[in-house]
């Protein structure tokens, strides 16, 4: 079949397979050019990732796998494709990276199943055990609008709404550059508690905990789940609207387990909140306001020269935060290698603590939130109409990042041959 963008109201129901392999190999290729500066750093050996199939969950996996050579561990939930259907765009993204990891001689095993359940936490410690690892590094990165809790069976949606009052904002549809004006209700305490449930940090809690209860954690494992602020004019409807409530529980929870399964317990845990960069993701055309500012920040950034992607972001954040090593002496009776002589301190690679803000927390929005960015931005997006749009908004670098989300717009695709979607 010919496989073509089906975009309605800025979401794309339709991936195309050819496409997405080529996407995500282009990340694969972009991390094994920097394995250079992998070099010399304290890099995990077994990952987990939770949500591994797309935005900055592939991008982390293929960090970790051919930036880390480490054996990696993917979870996510695909609809699978059919003789006249496609398949979902993390279904195409994992067959290419188990092919691109299998030909690499990495270790892996991808499930496709619901992150959420109780079968999804077994499935990733029988994994663990067949593979022969102890994760030293867990990613959750989920972004799903629903989640079943397994203890209930009851399904909780989650909300993108202001609290205590109407939102109104200036947004644009990246496809047509047409503006209007975005107005938004305000949520009900229940639709609040909801969105917590399916995007704060219980799910991420009871991962660490059911993986630490099976013994297959390594010591001093670091957990890393991903969040995000933004600029001041989307704190309405994000951080003080329920997104940010639920952002808010990540950070406690991030906190909370660090405290409970740190220093002093075995294995010892520490979880942190990762605050990453405004990127175009599947979901992101539909929030009010996000579209018109991310496409402003991308003109500012890419003039800057300082733009980065999923997969730039994530290489950045393993290099410059995660994997950062510290070398400390230690006598050989406390690990150095036999034969050692004792009276000579021998030099051993630790892994550094990554720098965090005052709330304990990893900026990868530094370059984002920069005051020189944020200025330029703030600037353009009071001098937006639709005279002065196509010079002040990057609309065509949103709609292609959207695109190539889900395997369209990808440079080397020939769109108009004949692929079977089931391939």
């Amino acid at each position: 079949m010919i496989v073509k963008p089906m975009i309605r109201n800025n979401i794309c129901l339709s991936a195309h397979p050819t496409g997405c392999a080529a996407e995500t190999l282009r990340q694969i290729e972009y991390v094994k050019a920097r394995k250079p500066r992998y070099e010399g750093l304290a890099l995990p050996k077994a990952v987990l990732v939770i949500g591994a199939s797309g935005g900055y969950g592939l991008a982390s996996r293929i960090a970790a796998a051919f930036g880390c050579g480490a054996a990696t561990v993917g979870m996510s939930l695909e609809r699978e494709p059919s003789d006249s259907k496609t398949g979902t765009p993390g279904w195409y993204n994992n067959k290419a990276f188990d092919k691109a990891a299998q030909g690499a001689g990495l270790a892996y095993r991808t499930m496709n199943l619901d992150a959420f359940s109780s079968e999804a936490k077994a499935e990733a410690v029988r994994a663990a055990r067949e593979l022969g690892i102890k994760y030293d590094l867990v990613i959750y990165s989920l972004a799903s609008p629903v989640r079943t809790d397994p203890s209930t069976g009851i399904m909780h949606r989650s909300v993108i709404k202001p609290i205590g009052q109407d939102f109104s904002g200036t947004t644009v549809d990246v496809f047509t550059g047409r503006l209007s004006n975005a107005t938004v209700g305000p949520a009900t305490e229940e639709e609040c508690s909801e969105t917590v449930k399916v995007m704060g940090g219980e799910d991420w809690e009871f991962w660490i905990q059911a993986l630490k209860e099976a013994g297959v954690l390594a010591d001093r494992c670091r957990t890393v789940a991903y969040s995000y602020i933004g600029p001041k004019l989307s704190w309405p409807i994000y951080r003080d609207g329920t997104l940010g409530r639920a952002k808010a529980d990540l950070d406690a929870t991030a906190k909370r387990m660090t405290e409970r399964m740190g220093q002093g317990t075995v294995p010892h845990v520490e979880a942190y909140v990762s605050v990453n960069k405004a990127v175009v993701t599947r979901a992101s055309a539909v929030i009010p306001v996000i579209p018109l500012y991310v496409s402003v920040l991308f003109r500012v950034m890419k003039e800057r020269r300082n733009h980065e992607d999923c997969i730039a972001q994530m290489d950045r954040l393993f290099r410059e935060r995660l994997c950062l090593a510290e070398r400390h002496s230690g006598r050989a009776d406390q690990g150095a290698a036999p034969g050692t002589d004792p009276a000579s301190a021998a030099s051993m690679m630790a892994s550094a603590p990554p720098p965090t803000d005052d709330e304990g927390r990893i900026r990868m929005d530094d370059l984002e939130m920069s005051p020189g960015v944020q200025a330029e931005v703030e600037a353009a997006m009071a001098h937006i109409t639709p005279e002065t749009l196509g010079g002040l908004a990057d609309l065509e670098g949103f709609r292609n990042d959207f695109l190539s989300a889900h395997g369209f717009a990808v440079p080397g695709v020939d769109y108009d041959e004949d692929v079977d979607p089931r391939a």
